[in-house]
């Protein structure tokens, strides 16, 4: 599978100038050509007709010695299967190979990122981004925002989905929730703030009874004996039984002090401790986080959040200006302003920046490098061909028209010398 796999569109206005340029060092080979037949006709005329004839010949040469090597690199010259052509296509997974080992040792080394970033002011580049997202060079922007935009569309969103959303099941299953679910529980009881708490689970207590009254009702009428039934008694029981308890839900509701209310309390202190120091009662949260993160619910959910953040990230980079509109704008142009002002925030920022980014090259380092070199390795041979001829097409023929020119020259000044001599 791909994980690259870019559009043909972005890549058509690039072969544009490479096409020109081919058409530009064809016509200038065959103008050499024809230049060398007519001065051969005629170099009898009048001798400097001879330095044109050497001008034209030496061109006409160097002109195909460097057509011969501009497209031996992609493809068989006239289709011809010629040792040593076609170079890059045979050599493909070499390139991936390579172009992987070039990543790993010159960028995605843990001591290569942290030198690299020790010299890089995240924060502030952040800063000035959120407060001023439609300032600066714009051209810049605008081709930085493209090819951020290209590049993510043309990931492969299966592979690199798998990566994202396996890095985020390995650091939610690296974190040890009960003892922070304990901590939490205990600071809101020790400020006060469980008391809403136990008045939402007292009022679902009573919606429960109301919505199950039928449930009681019936559980008592079948348990009840048959004199109870015949004298119709179990009624007068249900409804007793119904009246105590929503009296106990209304009393608990109303009194804080309620004994059922600090024994439900001493239940909760006694859980945030046990979360916090009891191994059993942790290795049962970790079990329950573990089932629900190999939920295939959860999973979709994170698929889901994926795929929010891609698209949100994509409407962000093509167009910064909208994305930095409304209250969320605000709060973050005021974020800007506060990172270009606080040095030891910009400081904070940084060093987080940079650990991070340290840490992912350790952790993923590797995993890029191999997809890359997959991702080269499974393109065909048109493939490589085709993009590596958009890339640097233009100025290979350059070379073949300096190639004809360069020629030219030598020729002369090789004609020049004999003449003299």
């Amino acid at each position: 599978m791909k994980l690259l796999a870019a559009p043909r569109s972005p890549l058509a206005p690039a072969s544009h100038p490479a096409r020109r340029m081919r058409i530009v060092a064809t016509g200038m080979l065959v103008a050499m050509a024809l230049l060398f037949v007519l001065a051969r006709a005629t170099v009898h005329l009048h001798p400097a007709i001879g330095f044109v004839q050497a001008f034209a010949e030496a061109a006409m040469v160097g002109g195909l010695a460097d057509w011969f090597a501009v497209t031996a690199l992609f493809r068989h010259p006239l289709g011809l299967p010629i040792p040593h052509t076609a170079i890059i296509p045979r050599n493909k997974d070499r390139i991936g190979d390579t172009l992987a080992i070039f990543l790993r040792d010159n960028f995605l080394t843990p001591a290569v990122v942290a030198r690299r970033m020790r010299h890089m002011d995240v924060a502030a580049a952040a800063g000035r981004f959120l407060a001023s997202p439609s300032g600066g060079d714009g051209r810049l922007r605008e081709g930085a925002s493209r090819l951020i935009a290209d590049i993510l569309e043309a990931l492969d969103q299966e592979r690199l989905g798998g990566m994202v959303k396996g890095a985020i099941g390995q650091r939610l299953r690296a974190i040890n929730i009960a003892p922070l679910a304990g901590q939490a529980i205990e600071a809101a009881m020790r400020d006060g703030r469980h008391g809403p708490v136990m008045d939402g689970i007292i009022h679902w207590a009573d919606r429960t009874l109301e919505a199950n009254e039928h449930l009681i009702r019936q559980m008592v009428h079948e348990r009840a004996g048959k004199v109870l039934r015949w004298t119709g008694l179990d009624e007068n029981l249900a409804d007793a039984i119904l009246s105590g308890l929503r009296k106990l839900l209304a009393e608990m509701a109303q009194d804080a002090g309620h004994p059922l209310r600090l024994k439900a309390e001493e239940g909760m202190a006694k859980l945030a401790f046990d979360l916090q120091f009891d191994l059993d009662m942790q290795a049962k949260v970790a079990g329950v986080r573990d089932e629900i993160l190999d939920n295939p619910a959860m999973q979709r959910w994170i698929d889901g959040l994926w795929e929010q953040a891609r698209a949100g990230l994509l409407r962000a980079v093509r167009d910064p200006g909208r994305a930095m509109a409304g209250r969320l704008g605000e709060a973050l142009r005021a974020l800007g302003a506060t990172l270009q002002q606080e040095a030891r925030l910009r400081l904070v920022i940084n060093r987080f920046a940079r650990r991070a980014a340290v840490g992912a090259t350790a952790s993923y380092g590797d995993a890029i490098v191999r997809l890359v070199s997959d991702t080269v390795r499974g393109w065909d041979a048109g493939t490589v061909t085709t993009r590596l001829e958009h890339a640097v097409g233009r100025d290979l023929q350059y070379i073949r028209i300096n190639g004809t020119l360069v020629g030219g020259l030598v020729g002369l000044a090789i004609h020049a010398i004999d003449t003299l001599l």
